[in-house]
This record gives structure tokens, sequence and C-alpha cells, in this order.
């Protein structure tokens, strides 16, 4: 009788989350549909804010990207650091003398105005920037040379008739590293993540929310939306300042660019630290959506309703149908959109690399506790609790 009844429990929400892949499917098609709008020439003044800390892989050829583009505008970088000692300083001096002629400023952020250190730099960087657009993203975010000019051509392409946009955002894939948990992350993020964005976008008429590999804002909305330093607990930084920015009456746009981020050589309990973190920031942000998660992992439970059948005929129907179905997102996420090539070396890490998102997602309701950046927190509704001393050894953008 048990048997039987996980069989029916996995079979509907089997059935759940093949629903769900089909939408995410609709949903990549209708961006890639949205793509096709010509886009306007626009390029005024972006001020670029990076708060830096410590080393991340590929740091400095990602500060380079910002450097080498495409943009008939004026653009600023200006970098933040907590202290003059810290070694991201040394690849910042290093990058003012490869590009003499980019405005690249350093400013010292001494003060400690909450516990989410990056937006604490990022409070104190903004009164230093010049112009009416910022830009802001990790230091381990790598660009291509047309990046800015599609960003802030975004902000005159809004998704309603009637609309104003107050926020471009950016889709990102994750530069894996050789480990396992490096790649197993690496393909949830393009797999997995993003084909979310798109079924929300889908489903809520536009997102509603910020990636933080690219938050471009204009001040107009930024200042409607209250600025910065209401959010320097907040954990989900990115995700809070979007949701205030569409509250102000702004939109936040996602644009077709595609950003890349470079993934530590996680093992496999950094990797699920990693994650959990994640999934607890994801949980107090958007709550309700979150449980609904649950009806979102078609392949594990698939997998789980043939063995509570024994393998039966129709059960063996039933996940292979799902297991194309996922696959065919992997592929129209990953690689039709993202251009993600790693998807395809690893697509056979699908099966496991999903079994492992489930247990994170139950996981995630067991605690509210994370850890991040070397200390450890308490989360209460989306606010940071410091438990633990601060390390110095570890950066904004893990």
């Amino acid at each position: 009788m048990l048997a039987t009844a996980v069989e029916s429990i996995t079979t509907v929400l089997t059935l759940s989350g093949l629903g769900y892949y089909l939408l995410a499917l609709w949903s990549a098609r209708d961006f890639r549909r949205s793509l096709a709008r010509a886009q306007p020439a626009f390029h005024p003044p972006v001020s670029i804010l990076k708060p830096v800390k410590g080393l991340d892989p590929e740091m400095y050829s990602s500060f380079a990207s910002h450097c080498r583009q495409d943009y008939s505008g004026q653009y600023e970088i200006l970098f933040g650091v907590s202290s003059m000692d810290d070694p991201a300083v040394a690849a910042v001096r290093q990058l003012e003398a490869e590009f003499p002629q980019r405005n690249i400023r350093l400013i010292l952020c001494p003060d400690i105005r909450g516990a989410n250190g990056k937006v604490s730099n990022l409070t104190q960087i903004l009164p230093h920037a010049r112009y009416d657009y910022v830009l802001i993203n990790d230091s381990d975010i790598k660009v291509t040379p047309r990046y800015l000019s599609r960003i802030l051509a975004d902000f005159q392409m809004p998704q309603h008739s009637a609309g104003r946009v107050g926020m471009v955002t950016a889709a990102y894939r994750g530069r894996a590293g050789k480990t396992l948990g490096s790649r197993m992350e690496a393909l949830g993020i393009s797999t997995d993540f993003i084909a979310g964005v798109l079924a929300a976008r889908k489903i809520e008429g536009g997102i509603h929310f910020g990636l933080g590999s690219t938050l471009a804002i204009s001040r107009e909305a930024l200042d409607a939306a209250g600025g910065l330093l209401p959010l320097v607990d907040y954990l989900a930084d990115d995700f809070e300042l979007g949701l205030r920015i569409t509250r102000a009456g702004y939109e936040v746009v996602l644009s077709g660019e595609v950003v890349e981020t470079f993934l530590p050589a996680y093992n496999l309990r950094q990797f699920l630290a990693h994650q959990l973190r994640w999934a607890r920031s994801t949980r107090d942000s958007r709550k309700l959506g979150y449980a609904g998660v649950a009806f979102t992992f078609g392949l594990p439970w698939a997998l789980g309703n043939l063995i509570a059948s024994g393998f039966s005929l129709p059960s063996l129907a039933l996940f292979s149908i799902t297991l194309a179905a996922r696959v065919a997102l992997a592929l129209n996420v990953g690689v039709g959109i993202l251009n993600d090539g790693q998807v395809l070396r690893d697509l056979w890490l699908l099966l496991p690399r999903d079994v492992v998102a489930l247990g994170v997602w139950v996981w995630s309701f067991a605690g509210n506790t994370i850890a991040w950046r070397g200390e450890h927190f308490s989360l209460r509704n989306g606010k940071l609790e410091r438990l633990s001393v601060p390390s110095d050894e570890h950066s904004f953008s893990r």
C-alpha cells in the first residue's frame, strides 16, 4: 500500500514537473521572440560600480573586459574596497596602468553599514558616481565588447507601451572549474535557474527582481525606490532592489545580453553550502513561489515513480517522456539562449544534479542559518543577522 501511495503521489508530481518544463520551453521561445526587436541607439554616460574584496577566479580578465567596450558614450569604473591592504587593490592598479585611457577610480569604503558587506560598500561608492545611469556587477563578471551598448539600449525598450524602464538586468552562464561540484553548479545555472527566470517573466508579465550579474539602474528609479541604504542587511539585495523598483512604478527588463561568471573549484561540501545559501535566500525572498518549486522537479519525481512502481512499463514511459522534456529545456535555454557549450559536455549530469537540487530544496526548510564569505548568519525575512566574526579571506562575489 505504501508503494502504491508513493507511486500515485510521484505520478502527480512528475506530471506537474513535466508541465513546468513545457511552460519553461514556451517562456524561452517567448523571450527569444522578444529579442527580434531592433534596439535603438542610446549611449548615455554611465558609472560602473564594482565593490571588491579579495581575489576571485579570473578577476583581472573580468575587470579588463569592462575596459574594452565598444561604447560611444562616456563611462567610468569605480572600484570600492574596505581596506587599501586588500589584495584586489593591486589588480585595480594594474588595470589603471594597462588602460590609461579609461576613467578608473578606487574608492575607500571604511564604514560597515550593515551585514551585507557588498551593499555597504556600494552605498559608499555611489556618491562618487558622476552619471545618471549606474551599473552594478560583481568582480568576477566577464562581459563582451557590446555589453554596455546592449544593456543601456534596453532602457529604451519597455515591455509595455506606457512603461518606463528603471532597471535592466542580464542572464549569465557559469564557467565551471574542474571539480564535479563546480560543473554541477554551472549546469544548474544554465538549465534550471535561468529557465526559472524566464518562466517567471512569462507568468508574471515581466520580471520584478534583478540578477546580481548586472543591475543597471537609472538614478531616477533608484531614488524612487529608496536608494541602496535600506538594502544593507538583505542577503538577496539584487532581488530586493528589483522588487522595490517595480513597486515604484518602473519596469525591470531582462536583456538579451549574456555575461559570464567564473565558478570556484567547489568540493562537494562547498557546493552544497553554496546551493543551500541560494535556496534559503530564494525561500525568504519569494515564499509562495518557493513552496511551488516542489512541482518543478519533474525528473527526480519521475525517477522516484519508476522505483516505486518496480520499473513498470507505464512508469518507464513517463520517465522517458520527462527526461526528453528536461533535456529539451536544457538545450533550449543553456545552449540556445546562453550559448553555454558546457551543457553539451555535462548533459549526463542532469539527473544527479536535479536529484541534489530536490534534496537541497527539502533541506532549506530545516533551518535559517547560512554560510557566506567566511561568516555565519541567521536569515530572517530576507535579512542577515551575523553569528560569527568576519573573515577577510573571502570575496563579495561568493
